[in-house]
């Protein structure tokens, strides 16, 4: 039987950094199971060079990745979204539209390295180690048994994946 492909939106403030390597991330582990997109409250207008470099580094694609406003996703014509993901705590406070399809959402938190302040290898270390908590947490959402699982059981388990750290 062939599974389907599973929609996911990523949101973040500033649709630069974490939204944006969740999204690369997911294209790339999930491709055939999963379409990731990101987007942002507040889009910065630009994606982040440091997550550029550090998703090229790790030999993820990067071709199309753009800084994008979540009201593109809130549209009739949009992908319609089977999961929608905070990535930010600021974001996950925020009113969100109202999301076509109604789709899951889940909070996964996780610290800003656009944020870091400090030298060049701190700044390095902090994206590093968000990169390392989206992969962990997109890893298992990956193995998710999607179609064996009730919504309840499903949202309990998006749930705590978004406490995972590494």
């Amino acid at each position: 039987m062939l599974k389907p492909t599973y929609n996911v939106l990523f949101i973040c403030t500033g649709n630069s950094a974490r939204s944006i390597m969740a999204e690369a991330i997911l294209n790339q582990l999930g491709a055939g199971r999963f379409r990731a997109y990101s987007a942002g409250s507040h889009p910065a207008g630009a994606v982040n060079p440091n997550a550029i470099e550090l998703l090229e580094r790790s030999h993820f694609k990067t071709t199309g990745l753009r800084s994008k406003n979540w009201s593109e996703f809130a549209t009739s014509d949009a992908p319609v979204m089977d999961f929608v993901l905070t990535v930010c705590d600021k974001a996950a406070g925020e009113v969100c539209p109202v999301w076509p399809g109604q789709p899951m959402s889940a909070h996964w938190g996780v610290e800003d390295p656009a944020a870091a302040k400090g030298s060049e290898e701190a700044i390095r270390r902090a994206f590093n180690d968000s990169f390392m908590v989206l992969s962990r947490r997109i890893s298992l959402f990956m193995v998710l048994p999607m179609d064996k699982l009730d919504k309840l059981a499903l949202h309990k388990e998006l749930t705590s994946i978004g406490q995972v750290k590494s």
